[in-house]
């Protein structure tokens, strides 16, 4: 190894062995908490709501959300909220071990509801613009769905809706080779690092080895560093996955594809995508390996509303709300759709 190869090396270890760079940095207050899950109010010193239908922001249960607002400058959140409008965010917290009988009936009905209808109190409306993004599209329409009422318009970004489309998805979780019950048995609530290992094998050389390589060829340039941190930090950041929710998001929708075909019942309550009649705006990433975009445009088709839209951007799956095509075209044009129909 020459002095130049030696000096690259002790840099990257100087990078890997920092202390995590700070992240989710808009002023926010928590207004409502269940158990774990909190909801987050923003707002920015100055900045004055122009439009009063509130953003109710919906993610992943196993990722922290704070991917919508990273940093100063490279957050979702506080582009809204600069535009003037009123954004809150749903944060579901870490299970617990006594969370892993929960199912997508209580967090629907007992989280998600409880937290819009406290929005719809705190803000003084009776509807939201619901965004909902990756697994919480998923729920996000589900949601619509069966309390049509609460949502104004409805902005979906790189969710799974038709699971019929992850080709690879689909063959790990063929029933016949893949024992959900028992793996849940097993843990419980499926750990996040279980979850995070299925993820990046849809990619292995992408997710595993490029990270550490392009950290190695550009540690030299700062500004390629410090975006390489944050989204290191945020990767690596899961939670685990309430062991109930888990069983039914791999049995009724990866292996049965039941969101599509009207056989998701909660409650005593059919899951009818049709019943959507809001706005609707659906944005996917053109290189997403996650929610490829047949899986999420699938939507399109099966909502009745009139008014609904495909924002598709040449990104993959985190690029479509981190990084400079973010900033510049995601953010302005979500906030200019809504901003239309507020």
């Amino acid at each position: 190894m020459n002095g130049i190869e030696t000096d690259r090396f002790t840099q990257v270890c100087k990078v890997l062995t920092q202390a995590q760079p700070d992240t989710g940095q808009t002023p926010k207050e928590v207004i409502w908490r269940k158990n774990k899950t909190k909801l987050y109010r923003f707002s920015l010193p100055g900045v004055e709501i122009r439009h009063r239908v509130p953003v109710f922001m919906l993610y992943a249960m196993i990722n922290k959300p704070y991917i919508l607002d990273i940093e100063p400058g490279n957050s979702f959140v506080e582009h809204l909220v600069n535009e003037g409008f009123d954004v809150y965010m749903l944060d579901w917290g870490e299970a617990g071990y006594e969370d892993r009988h929960n199912g997508f009936a209580d967090y629907l009905y007992d989280y998600l509801h409880k937290a819009i209808e406290r929005t719809c109190l705190h803000s003084g409306q009776s509807q939201v613009n619901l965004f909902s993004y990756c697994m919480g599209g998923t729920i996000g329409a589900m949601y619509t769905s069966l309390f049509p009422e609460k949502v104004k318009n409805l902005v979906v970004l790189a969710a799974p809706i038709d699971f019929g489309h992850a080709p690879l998805y689909n063959k790990w979780l063929d029933p016949k080779s893949f024992d959900v019950d028992k793996l849940v048995e097993t843990y419980g609530n499926v750990p996040s690092h279980v979850i995070d290992f299925g993820n990046k094998m849809l990619k292995p050389l992408t997710n595993f080895v490029n990270p550490l390589m392009h950290l190695y060829a550009n540690v030299g340039n700062d500004k390629f560093v410090h975006n390489w941190r944050l989204l290191n930090k945020w990767v690596n950041d899961g939670t685990d996955f309430p062991g109930q929710a888990y069983r039914e998001w791999i049995r009724d929708f990866y292996q049965q594809n039941k969101l599509i075909k009207g056989e998701i019942v909660l409650r005593n309550r059919k899951v009818d995508l049709a019943a959507i009649t809001c706005p609707v705006l659906v944005l996917t990433a053109a290189t997403d390996h996650i929610a490829p975009c047949a899986q999420t445009r699938a939507l399109l088709d099966l909502v009745s509303s009139t008014d609904k839209k495909e924002h598709n951007y040449p990104v993959g799956h985190v690029s479509l709300v981190f990084g400079g095509t973010a900033r510049k075209q995601v953010y302005p044009e979500t906030a200019a759709w809504l901003a239309e129909r507020n």
